[in-house]
């Protein structure tokens, strides 16, 4: 996914009103009057949204007499999983870094302590 496409989607998914949309597609195919229904917005607004949706490749549009189904496209959804599963590695390991390098910290804090005590225990002999 080119970074222009992958910024258009993330766009997308940043309204929460547009991934609400994305949630209910994801049960079926719907019309956009019933998209609409849990939404106190009006239908043009929820039209607007459905634009966006459809300009990020994240539904697909549809023409049947009178009813105009919206269905999810999870194509883009993927990549977008793929970009940021990248990322994610790449935390885990500097994370596994970060976490080695505490526990060597703390066990030569450790070491330290110990060497303390024994030289505070000798003096006191």
């Amino acid at each position: 996914m080119s970074p222009d496409r992958l910024s258009t989607v993330f766009a997308a998914l940043a309204d929460p009103t547009r991934r609400a949309i994305l949630a209910r597609l994801a049960s079926g195919e719907t019309s956009v009057q019933e998209l609409a229904e849990p939404f106190d917005i009006s239908l043009p607004a929820v039209s607007r949204h459905l634009k966006v949706l459809a300009r990020a490749g994240l539904i697909a549009r549809g023409r049947e007499a009178q009813w105009r189904p919206c269905r999810l496209q999870a194509t883009p959804l993927r990549d977008v999983a793929k970009w940021v599963e990248y990322y994610r590695r790449h935390w885990e390991e500097s994370f596994d870094k970060l976490g080695a390098y505490l526990k060597e910290l703390q066990r030569k804090n450790k070491a330290q302590e110990i060497q303390r005590k024994e030289k505070r225990d000798g003096r006191k002999t």
